[in-house]
């Protein structure tokens, strides 16, 4: 990685609403500009792919543009595609990107201000890591994180479906996928699987696999990408890097949604190899 590495940023909308995408952009600046102080960051892009086929963002990034350009800050749209899935939003814009690290952002993530400063300086040390996981607050006051094992059938259901009282007879079997072992305090290479909300990849080896995988519309890409990638180097967890998640639970998102949960799962387990315990 040369001294001050170039950056881009990927961030998917579908009927996101304007507060929250204002927030998490907010935040990506301020992180920004932290990193570019220390020496960092130097050339950035942002690139916002909209998959609503009407929306008002364009409006809205008219305010951002001075901003931007004060900061020399590169920002795209790409919009009228429709809803193409999750994945192939990212891949829009990565296929177009020139960097040397790519962050795959949900737009329901804010960043502290030292999060892209962390994961730069832990990538520059560690050169045979090719992706980054930050420490995770789901917005509730707790702490958490987006690593995983590989996971059983049972494990799925268990934590997305199962009521409480279940959930709390297989605490230690749940910790275990969730690898709650890991801490606030060190850094942890080898991780099987990071979150999608939060991917902060070395360009090349994320455009050498090819980026997501476009028959994954909606859940399981990030599990999919990650085993991907593991085969270029190891993925790592580094709680020196801090978000906040305010994503949402699958099975209380409706029929819709645990159909696409379902039928990427059964995709995931055909391409990966099944474990349904």
């Amino acid at each position: 990685m040369p001294t001050a590495v170039a950056l881009s940023v990927s961030i998917v909308l579908y009927k996101t609403p304007l507060a929250m995408l204002r927030t998490t952009m907010a935040s990506v600046l301020q992180a920004v500009d932290c990193a570019r102080e220390a020496g960092e960051l130097a050339q950035v892009t942002i690139a916002l792919v909209d998959n609503e086929a009407d929306s008002a963002l364009p409006g809205a990034m008219s305010d951002w543009h001075t901003d931007m350009a004060d900061r020399q800050v590169g920002l795209r749209l790409w919009q009228g595609h429709g809803n193409i899935g999750y994945g192939r939003g990212h891949n829009r814009a990565l296929n177009d990107v020139q960097s040397d690290v790519h962050l795959v952002l949900n737009p329901d993530v804010t960043l502290a201000p030292d999060c892209l400063l962390e994961g730069l300086k832990f990538l520059r040390s560690q050169t045979a890591v090719v992706a980054v996981s930050p420490r995770i607050d789901p917005g509730d006051g707790s702490t958490s994180h987006g690593c995983k094992r590989y996971p059983s059938v049972f494990d799925l259901l268990l934590r997305g479906f199962a009521p409480p009282a279940l959930k709390q007879r297989f605490r230690k079997r749940l910790d275990h996928y969730a690898m709650s072992e890991l801490t606030s305090e060190a850094p942890v290479a080898g991780i099987p699987i990071i979150s999608g909300c939060f991917m902060l990849f070395r360009t090349e080896v994320l455009q050498r696999v090819g980026g997501f995988h476009e028959a994954y519309f909606l859940y399981f890409e990030d599990f999919d990408l990650s085993l991907r990638a593991r085969a270029c180097g190891p993925l790592a967890y580094v709680p020196a890097m801090q978000v906040v998640h305010f994503g949402g639970n699958t099975a209380r998102k409706g029929l819709r949604h645990i159909g696409m949960f379902a039928r990427s799962g059964l995709r995931f387990y055909r391409s990966h190899g099944w474990r349904l315990w």
